[in-house]
Parts: structure tokens; C-alpha cells; sequence
């Protein structure tokens, strides 16, 4: 009896850990994110971070990281590839 009561409760919760992470318009139909598009990409070079490159291509930081989801502007290097022009 402990081991379908502990079997149960495993249940429930795998459940709503699914369910938490669906993400649902109030329609109730899930939307896909639009998907990244880069048009054009420079490496960064010495003494750059995020805030001189969206500078020197005249975006504002939050549309730079917006194009750039995955930079981590804490350890940008010489010679990564980011994007500069695009849409998400």
C-alpha cells in the first residue's frame, strides 16, 4: 500500500512540474517563440563587451541582448561571434 501511495504522490508531481513549465495563452493554445534570425555578425575584438559593441552599432544594450539571447556579457572574448543585426 506504501509503495502505490508513494507511486501516487511521484505522479502528482512529475505532473505539475509538466504542466509549470507549459506556457498557455488565455485561449488555452501554446504559442511558439519566433525564431532568432542574424543577419550580420562581427567578432568581437580587444577591449570590446556588450556595451561598446551595441554602442558602436548604434542598438540600445537591451535590443543587443534581445539578438544575442545566450551571450554572457560577464566573459565576452576576442574573436565571438555576435549578432548586430537582427530580429527576434
Amino acid at each position: 500500500m506504501a509503495k502505490n501511495a508513494s507511486l501516487f504522490v511521484l505522479s502528482l508531481f512529475l505532473m505539475l512540474v509538466v504542466l509549470s513549465e507549459a506556457r498557455f495563452t488565455i485561449d488555452g493554445v501554446q504559442k511558439a517563440k519566433a525564431a532568432l534570425v542574424c543577419n550580420q555578425v562581427v567578432g568581437v575584438a580587444a577591449g570590446e563587451d556588450c556595451t561598446v559593441i551595441s554602442k558602436e552599432f548604434k542598438l540600445s544594450l537591451s535590443s543587443f541582448l534581445a539578438i544575442n539571447p545566450n551571450i554572457n556579457c560577464e566573459s565576452v572574448f576576442v574573436g565571438q561571434w555576435v549578432c548586430i543585426d537582427g530580429s527576434a
